[in-house]
């Protein structure tokens, strides 16, 4: 079994990263992420995680269970996408690997055949002109 890591498989922080932008989102939208903008300031950037985590916890505002099954759910829907993509990907080229080599046997048999096919015909071939020419020899003497 090859245990080398192949680059296009998706590492854990790569599945992880848009689940967080769900997880701003949801506490967005239950009221625990506030920003205060006066005129004279630029727009704040997006909290990271980190932030809307500690700011949830002083507040000890609890997310909505609904929440939670919504981003379960979602994680469940990327994970599955991405593991069934992969599978596609990799039964494509076992597949495609596993035709070749019975293609490449069956060549090799029917190459065989045909050879020996020629083989046999050239022998009749040949033995047919030698007689002929033996009989013509013979009847013109």
């Amino acid at each position: 079994m090859n245990t080398s890591i192949d680059a296009s498989i998706p590492v854990l922080t790569e599945i992880i990263l848009p689940v967080t932008e769900t997880v701003d989102q949801v506490l967005a939208e239950a009221g625990t992420v506030t920003t205060a903008t006066t005129s004279s300031s630029p727009l704040p950037s997006p909290p990271s995680a980190t932030v809307v985590q500690a700011d949830a916890e002083a507040t000890n505002v609890n997310v909505p269970e609904e929440h939670w099954q919504t981003l379960e759910q979602s994680l469940k829907e990327d994970v599955l996408k991405h593991v069934l993509a992969r599978v596609d990907f990799v039964l494509e080229h076992r597949v495609r690997d596993n035709l070749a080599d019975v293609l490449q046997t069956a060549v090799e048999g029917l190459a065989k055949e045909i050879r020996a096919g020629l083989k046999n015909s050239l022998e009749e071939l040949v033995t047919r002109a030698v007689t002929q020419e033996i009989n013509k020899v013979k009847n013109s003497k």
